[in-house]
């Protein structure tokens, strides 16, 4: 069983980020830590993506096709998945941006960032 986990240790890591992500969002009252939450999920979702994409073969490459080998024959990686996480984490850094703008014009206007006391809030108004 340890050598299954030291071997995975990427995957293993992966679900930690995953859970402590979910927990954040799901047990914190303040808005800065539930977003902190999602970028911790947002996270694991990326190292996910690129260790699925890692090859643990020997002889295996950048996809980068030399001139010797043909197509077929030689083992590389698929920069795909790597090119979709590039993409995602301008996505997040987008997403951040404006859930952070958010945040700012919530306390700008409330006083507060406590998801509890902001309900209060709304119900009164």
């Amino acid at each position: 069983m340890i050598e299954l986990l030291t071997s995975h240790y990427l995957y293993v890591l992966t679900f930690v980020l995953l859970g402590l992500g979910i927990y954040m969002v799901i047990a914190s009252e303040n808005l800065v830590k539930k977003l902190i939450g999602v970028n911790l999920f947002q996270t694991a979702i990326f190292l996910f993506f690129v260790s699925m994409a890692y090859i643990d073969v020997d002889g295996a490459s950048a996809p980068i096709v030399p001139h010797e080998g043909t197509p077929g024959e030689v083992m590389v990686a698929s920069p795909l998945p790597q090119v979709i996480v590039l993409t995602a984490i301008v996505v997040g850094i987008a997403l951040t941006a404006v859930g952070l703008a958010l945040i700012i014009r919530i306390y700008s206007e409330y006083g507060t960032l406590r998801e509890d006391t902001l309900r209060e809030v709304r119900a009164d108004e």
